[in-house]
């Protein structure tokens, strides 16, 4: 597959990514492709770290704007986390690769405590490390985690991968059938625009550490590879 472009990263996947077309819950066949996947590029000699999302199973915001708490709303979410992430864990664990989960909030009877170093050892012992129960604070998305992450354990990029959407565009492309996609982008043009790629708080942690960040497609997951290995496709976020 040629050589990869990139020797640590975070992978950023979405709880709507494992749930599939149902939109709901956790899809066994969309979490084993992308397993799958995952294997290739690690066994590529990428170092593959994850964050993923808990929005299949549960949304704090969606809670809050009902009448409940926002921090207990937002824990729940958290939580909704972790179960993605053992789900995730088992099919890659199922195909041979070593993977930890380490959480944010403790529950060491099924998951490791987040601790930096043992993450970034596991890291290059060649284990898949996945971050669950975002940054174990309120008020703070699972897409600030990801850049939170990627700056502690110093990741070359961050990878966003996403359903229904092959990069970032001027426009809603759901809605506009005329919206144009963006190949090139700088982080200040990300907040100044409003695009919604990540929220502020995690593109100004991104610009801050020059993280730099691609957008892609993730209905067929072999895009994953496409992305580690150089391959042009979605949209590159960047510095100057």
């Amino acid at each position: 597959m040629g050589i990869p472009q990139f020797k640590r990263v975070i992978l950023k996947l979405s709880g709507e990514a494992l749930a599939g077309s149902q939109g709901y819950g956790i899809d066994p066949e969309v979490v084993n492709s992308i397993a799958s996947e995952v294997k290739v590029i690690s066994r590529g000699g990428v170092e593959v770290a994850i964050v993923v999302g808990g929005g299949n199973i549960w949304r704090g915001v969606a809670g809050s704007t009902k009448g409940m708490d926002r921090a207990s709303a937002d824990h729940m979410g958290m939580l909704a986390t972790v179960m993605n992430a053992l789900a995730l864990q088992d099919a890659l664990e199922n195909m041979d690769v070593i993977t930890r989960v380490q959480t944010a909030i403790e529950m060491r009877e099924v998951a490791e405590p987040y601790i930096r170093r043992r993450a970034i050892r596991h890291l290059e012992k060649g284990r898949v490390v996945i971050f669950a129960a975002g940054t174990g604070n309120p008020y703070f998305s699972t897409d600030t985690t990801s850049a939170l992450r990627a700056a502690e354990i110093e990741a070359d990029v961050i990878l966003m991968a996403k359903r229904g959407v092959d990069g970032v565009y001027d426009d809603d492309p759901r809605n506009n059938p005329h919206a144009k996609k963006i190949e090139n982008l700088r982080y200040i043009d990300v907040l100044n625009k409003g695009l919604k790629v990540m929220d502020s708080t995690a593109i100004s942690l991104c610009m801050d550490n020059d993280i730099p960040i691609i957008v892609f497609g993730l209905d067929d997951p072999v895009n994953i590879g496409k992305v580690i290995f150089g391959e042009q496709i979605g949209t590159f976020i960047k510095g100057e």
